[in-house]
């Protein structure tokens, strides 16, 4: 798949008064986008009972354009993923009905909706443990090392891994029934996924362990049995390789990046979506010395970055060939129509971050003011 034609040199300059990279369209495999600006998968937890809510359907039409790409708040795939209070799951058919008004009001206004499909594995509240998983009592994982401030997981067994790949399938059908355009499979952030490829928390000794390409079995192995379900035209896979997240780091995250990005080619999936080494916690931006670009390179289809990205970053980045699309989280939390507001170039509502997981369905949810609103 031949690499899309970004900004030009310079393009960063407005055009016709209104264009920057940012708002100029793009072809995303069948889907036409009207824009660069991508919403981020983040999780709310408003979900009660892992159902999805009605009031999701105003959160997520908010901030829908027509011809934008939305990438739906992690939607865990077994009882046995959820691991966090009021995620929304889709492996129940109460779960598909529930995001089927959700999904519709975002194509009522031209939007583009993928799911993103995740497994927490080890990464879960303690409190969330007492009850009976699909596989035992407890959380599971590539190994049985906790991570700090979460229930010890139980190491899966080599004969499990298949049921927990066949979850992921079954999900992304689901989500095909629900009428999503897509899947994202969460390979990041220190999620299940993410820990068999990291090699400071995989420490099996059998096939989806030791060397790189074991420890990334697990994900190509998911990555294979959704392409083969739904098409490979309708599936992304978002990474953090340079990223520790729930103490999930790794000793080569640069041959770990490039070993996933060359090994996403031979399944022509639609996008890769990489989480930034530079990341901005709390307002403070943190430089890495670390690179995506030899993943951009390396990777024959879309590319999407995400991670502290402002305008003015986002335009650099574009102007420059690093990315195709750019996934903004906490900004377009705040900013319901954030793409107009980059565009005008005008104020952004700042983020309340005390809000962010509060199980209010309004207060910090559909509740920031648009442009016309706050002039």
């Amino acid at each position: 798949m031949e690499k899309k034609a970004v900004a030009e040199e310079g393009q960063e300059q407005e055009h016709d008064g209104l264009q920057i990279p940012l708002l100029t369209p793009y072809k995303l495999g069948n889907f036409q986008l009207s824009h660069r600006i991508v919403l981020a998968p983040l999780g709310r937890l408003r979900s009660f009972g892992h159902v999805p809510q009605p009031h999701a359907i105003l959160y997520y039409s908010q901030r829908t354009t027509k011809g934008g790409l939305l990438i739906a708040e992690a939607t865990v795939v077994s009882t046995a993923s959820k691991g966090f209070p009021n995620v929304p799951g889709i492996w129940t058919k109460e779960q598909v009905e529930a995001w089927k008004p959700i999904v519709d009001a975002v194509h009522a206004k031209g939007g583009i909706f993928f799911c993103q499909l995740g497994h927490v594995g080890r990464a879960a509240k303690q409190e969330l443990t007492f009850c009976i998983f699909l596989y035992g009592q407890g959380t599971i994982s590539c190994t049985d090392k906790p991570v700090a401030q979460f229930s010890p997981p139980r190491r899966l067994t080599t004969d499990e891994i298949p049921q927990v790949v066949n979850d992921f399938k079954l999900a992304a059908r689901n989500a095909m029934e629900a009428g999503f355009d897509g899947v994202e499979i969460h390979g990041a952030h220190g999620f299940l996924i993410d820990q068999f490829m990291k090699d400071q928390v995989n420490d099996r000794t059998d096939k989806y362990g030791g060397s790189l390409e074991n420890r990334c079995r697990f994900a190509l192995e998911i990555l294979e049995a959704i392409t083969n379900e739904i098409g490979a035209n309708r599936v992304g896979l978002r990474l953090s390789p340079f990223a520790n997240y729930m103490e999930s780091g790794d000793s080569n995250p640069e041959a770990l990046a490039l070993y996933m990005a060359e090994s996403l080619n031979k399944y022509g999936i639609l996008y890769c979506h990489m989480v930034e080494p530079r990341m901005k916690t709390k307002g403070e931006k943190v430089e890495c010395p670390h690179s995506l670009l030899p993943m951009r390179k390396a990777f024959n289809g879309t590319f999407i970055v995400a991670g502290g990205y402002d305008r003015k970053d986002g335009i650099k980045a574009l102007a420059e060939n690093r990315t195709d699309l750019i996934a903004y989280g906490r900004l377009f939390l705040a900013n319901p129509d954030l793409p107009k507001r980059f565009k005008l170039d005008a104020p952004l509502n700042k983020y309340n971050r005390d809000t962010f997981y509060t199980p209010d369905p309004v207060i910090g949810y559909t509740d920031y003011p648009f442009l016309e609103t706050t002039a």
